[in-house]
């Protein structure tokens, strides 16, 4: 089909909830797409921090190849092998205890909203302003955004939304808080690194309490600030930790991990997923484990993030570079086109895939196996976009 055929299918048979760009990817590999002309793109959106190894890696498609060819199916009512290695894996290169399998991060966050009010009856959940959780009811009751919420209110009660600073979390944490919920880098609300001083002051809040931390890592984690898990980078550890998007290089999947503290929380019939944690999806998380376990990789990000950075502070129009690691966000002054005209220009003129967060914002999230010299290519196509 011609892409006007597939938008007007789209307008006729699709409910109209996602603003598409005029393009159709056909083929991707490594930090490279191409759509249905033959047209070479370079890709520093990745699906979103989905593709985070690439677009199809061959660890990854070997994985999903070799389990597709022996069993796709059986449910979580019978055991199958890859889903129990990739929780032990999970678990062993984080917090300890158990995981839950989940098909997504808002599903993943919704699974650590149950565990926090059945270990605590009745219990308030605390998030902070700029947070992106999730779009089901739980998730999107702990992300205090009205342009998201307001459409569907009432949402779910007990949620309190706060600024994301130490003294604003100290005061609201009490004997009621059942969780405090954070991303240790807010992805959606921007790319901003929550200072190590507020996730202490979390720590110390919920441990005073009795309130579970939860992180929300399904975008910052899994090697995108350049180590495996955010929170590394602070030294405060959580109760427990979700996680999705990159775990299974493009298979849908998420996951979360609970600390000791709560690992025992739910039972049978608590909680469940028809398809999370199957053979297929739990074979491609483990192949991505591979590659992204790796701490040359993790130091590579780092370098390059750093190269990055500084690289997108000399561009013209940038007054500020916000991130971690290759989860990076540029603000732009306000003399031009905003951010998400620029990005629609950067795929039309460039062949850049990038992501606008915000009127001035944004974002890049390169695949952590890009090279420099793809770094170096994608610079100067920016470089061009914003008059360099």
């Amino acid at each position: 089909m011609s892409l006007e055929e597939l938008r007007a299918l789209e307008r006729e048979r699709l409910v109209p909830a996602y603003a598409r760009l005029p393009v159709e990817f056909v083929r991707g590999e490594g930090p490279l797409l191409w759509d249905a002309e033959g047209n070479e793109y370079l890709d520093f959106q990745t699906g979103l921090a989905v593709n985070s190894v690439g677009h199809c890696h061959p660890a990854v498609v070997a994985a999903i190849r070799e389990q597709a060819e022996r069993l796709i199916h059986v449910g979580n009512l019978f055991y199958t092998e890859p889903g129990l290695r990739l929780a032990a894996r999970l678990a062993a290169s984080s917090l300890g205890g158990k995981v839950h399998f989940a098909n997504s991060g808002t599903e993943a966050n919704e699974a650590a909203l149950k565990v926090a009010r059945k270990a605590k009856p009745g219990g308030t959940i605390i998030s902070v302003h700029r947070a992106f959780h999730g779009r089901t009811y739980g998730s999107l009751s702990a992300t205090p955004q009205e342009s998201k919420q307001a459409p569907f209110a009432p949402l779910v009660p007990g949620f309190v939304a706060v600024e994301p600073t130490a003294e604003a979390i100290a005061r609201a944490v009490d004997g009621r808080t059942a969780a405090v919920l954070l991303e240790p880098v807010q992805g959606e609300g921007g790319v901003h690194v929550l200072d190590d001083g507020v996730l202490r002051a979390a720590r110390d809040a919920c441990d005073a309490h009795g309130a579970a931390l939860i992180f929300d890592e399904v975008q910052c984690g899994l090697g995108r600030t350049g180590t495996l898990w955010a929170y590394e980078h602070s030294g405060v550890v959580p109760d427990a930790l979700t996680t999705a998007k990159a775990l299974g290089g493009g298979l849908p999947i998420g996951a979360l991990v609970c600390g000791p503290r709560l690992a025992d929380v739910l039972e049978p019939g608590d909680h469940g997923s028809t398809f999370a944690g199957g053979p297929v999806q739990a074979a491609a998380g483990l192949a991505v484990m591979d590659v992204v376990e790796d701490p040359a990789l993790l130091a590579r990000v780092r370098e390059l993030g750093e190269l990055l950075r500084h690289a997108l502070g000399e561009l013209p129009r940038v007054t500020e570079v916000r991130g971690r690691g290759l989860m990076l966000a540029v603000e732009l002054s306000p003399a031009g086109e905003g951010a998400p005209d620029l990005v629609a220009r950067a795929l039309r003129d460039e062949r850049l895939v990038l992501n606008a967060t915000g009127p001035a914002t944004l974002r890049l999230l390169p695949p952590l196996t890009i090279s420099q010299d793809h770094v170096s290519d994608a610079l100067k196509r920016l470089g061009r976009l914003l008059g360099g």
